[in-house]
């Protein structure tokens, strides 16, 4: 098959390391559609400095596909401490220096691909410089990714809407071909309005997911995040995608059953995350089909899905549905 992944963050990165493992077996062609839009740490100072599209999230997902040796791959997530670096990771430096050789992010990353040697494409969901906002049901404007999370978590408030600066980026040719062309789009895990949405807020993404053919699959968070998802059951994760993207249909959900151990639940707790309730009557009422099973990791300090297993699930799905006709 097919596959393309949309989102950012840990989240799609750590999907990525357990679908490499499939590309050549089940999984004929794997591409990563990345949000750009992050705006913190040195992401965000290489933004300012050089206006370019930030490069974190994609540095951490050419990591994640990665067969380089372990070195390569802890150089390119390697982080300074002390002076002017201080802070910056060194893969993000990498793709700035590249980008000012070659004149080109997208040709950037392609070298650094080819360094790191990974098993897929990975693609920014735009090459244009973009600022994300939304507005809060307080009636606040805030713009920035880092700045709209810790918004949300100050204040009692919630996103009411989202959006990007400018409204007419345009998504490079390569992620529209890559998207019409699947058999399967992947949407998620990862923060919902600041890693995920933001890939469907870019027209040309959208109206390419709108029109493909391909099974359309939505993992849900296994836990609530602080300042965007609070108090968030696994429909209304659901619910939300739908509404600000426009894309109203889901064929598959995949969602968490399994509850953390006490000791990992108590420290989330602490820092205001809950685990997402799995209210799968509710999804299924809307025509989508449900996969609930235990899925994070059982040896993990955080609450993350278990890469494998997320992958393996995913093929089965396709080779259910797939194969003999999409939904």
């Amino acid at each position: 098959m097919k596959l393309v992944a949309i989102g950012g963050g840990t989240g799609l990165s750590s999907l990525l390391r357990g679908l490499k493992e499939e590309v050549g077996k089940e999984i004929e062609e794997l591409s990563a559609i990345v949000t750009v839009a992050d705006s913190g740490g040195s992401t965000g100072r290489l933004r300012k400095d050089y206006n370019l599209p930030a490069p974190g999230d994609i540095r951490n997902c050419i990591v994640a596909l990665s067969e380089s040796e372990d070195i390569i791959r802890d150089l390119f997530q390697f982080r300074f401490r002390g002076g002017e670096l201080n802070g910056h990771a060194f893969g993000n430096l990498f793709l700035v220096a590249l980008t000012e050789i070659t004149g080109s992010f997208m040709q950037a990353i392609n070298i650094a691909s080819q360094i790191l040697r990974t098993k897929g494409e990975i693609i920014p969901a735009t090459l244009e410089n973009v600022q994300l906002c939304a507005k809060f049901s307080d009636e606040e404007k805030v713009c920035g990714e880092e700045d709209i999370t810790e918004y949300g978590k100050k204040g009692k408030s919630k996103i009411e809407k989202i959006w990007i600066e400018p409204e007419d980026a345009k998504a490079p040719i390569d992620a529209i071909a890559k998207i019409q062309g699947a058999d399967v789009i992947v949407f998620g895990p990862g923060s919902l309005y600041t890693s995920i949405i933001p890939n469907l807020l870019i027209k040309d993404i959208r109206e390419a997911v709108l029109t493909a053919s391909a099974i359309r699959v939505f993992i849900v968070n296994a836990m609530t995040q602080p300042g965007e998802t609070d108090d968030y059951t696994a429909y209304d994760h659901i619910k939300a995608f739908r509404e600000i993207t426009g894309i109203d249909r889901i064929d598959v959900a995949i969602v968490n059953t399994k509850m953390p151990s006490d000791q990992v639940l108590r420290r989330y707790i602490e820092q205001g995350q809950e685990p997402v309730i799995p209210d799968v009557a509710r999804i299924a009422k809307e025509g989508i089909e449900v996969y609930a099973e235990d899925l994070i990791g059982e040896k993990e300090d955080f609450v993350r899905h278990d890469p494998k297993r997320l992958a393996k699930l995913i093929v089965d799905i396709y080779k259910r549905y797939g194969v003999s006709s999409k939904l």
